[in-house]
């Protein structure tokens, strides 16, 4: 078993069934982009989409999705949890992604990475957009967590338990969050995993990490808030997380296209180079003259 795992956390993916979302953001490519740059670093152990997979529910949306993942996934080996959101349509998202038709249970899961636990669950309510886990869910959580995992346990769901910077926002998170913090605290749970917010938060709950994800599809424009606004605007990113033996690591990594790379270093050369006592941009200079840029 390795002791150490890299879970690669994509969020608010907003998938179309055709065409480009509000006009502007080809998610569909932005999605295809990323699996690509994924697939060519080679470092995973497993992937996770944590809710808000199409951006209005409709069937063809999610058959774009699976098309790109599951060839990501049968190339490389990396197995794959699809959880839903608030954009989701549940009985839509279990037919076209599990071949579950007609059914609108909920998708709680589990899977196993060696001896790292990840636990997926289902926040949405039928009503609304908020989150919400009903009893029979943390009853089912708090029994998975009863034995401990040899690296531990994520949890991932798509409502953060945490409250963000936007008043308006956290009208639409997860309700009763003290309620999970009951199930988790002192359990042998890393992190906390959750998305939605389309920007990048951090905090605790019940003693756990919890590590809101930004979305792939766009941002929201944190800032503008303050003026009273609530913006969107085009960027995308996604998260990486590290677990090993002492804990679990989140990393925000923002997706950037080739086109605008403004240099590019090989790692052994930069390590090569980066004891060497000259100033910054003689180091700089000779970077970029040795390596590729």
């Amino acid at each position: 078993m390795s002791e150490s795992k890299v879970i690669i956390q994509l969020s608010d993916l907003h998938i179309v069934a055709d065409g480009s979302l509000h006009g502007k953001v080809d998610s569909f490519e932005v999605l295809a982009g990323i699996l690509a740059r994924l697939e060519e670093s080679g470092k995973l152990d497993a992937l996770l989409l944590t809710g808000d997979l199409a951006d209005t529910g409709e069937p063809e949306a999610y058959r774009r999705l699976r098309s790109l993942v599951d060839a990501f996934a049968l190339r490389t080996g990396v197995p794959v949890m699809y959880l839903p959101g608030n954009h989701d349509d549940r009985a839509t998202f279990r037919a076209e992604l599990f071949d579950d038709e007609g059914s609108e249970a909920k998708s709680d899961q589990v899977l196993w990475i060696d001896g790292l636990r990840i636990i997926g669950l289902d926040s949405t309510a039928k009503d609304g957009h908020h989150g919400e886990f009903d009893d029979e869910q943390l009853a089912w959580l708090d029994e998975q967590l009863a034995e401990p995992a040899p690296l531990g346990t994520i949890v991932a769901f798509h409502h953060p338990p945490i409250p963000g910077p936007i008043d308006v926002i956290n009208l639409i998170t997860l309700r009763e969050p003290e309620r999970l913090a009951e199930v988790v605290e002192g359990r042998d749970v890393r992190m906390i995993l959750a998305g939605h917010t389309h920007h990048v938060s951090g905090g605790a709950l019940g003693g756990v990490p919890v590590w809101v994800a930004t979305a792939t599809a766009y941002q929201v424009d944190v800032a503008a808030s303050d003026a009273g606004l609530f913006r969107g605007v085009t960027g995308s990113g996604f998260t990486r997380v590290d677990v090993d033996a002492n804990g679990a690591y989140a990393t925000h990594l923002t997706f950037i296209p080739d086109d605008v790379v403004l240099y590019q270093y090989d790692l052994e050369l930069l390590r090569s180079h980066i004891g060497a006592t000259m100033p910054a941009g003689e180091l700089e200079a000779e970077l970029l003259a040795a390596g590729e840029h």
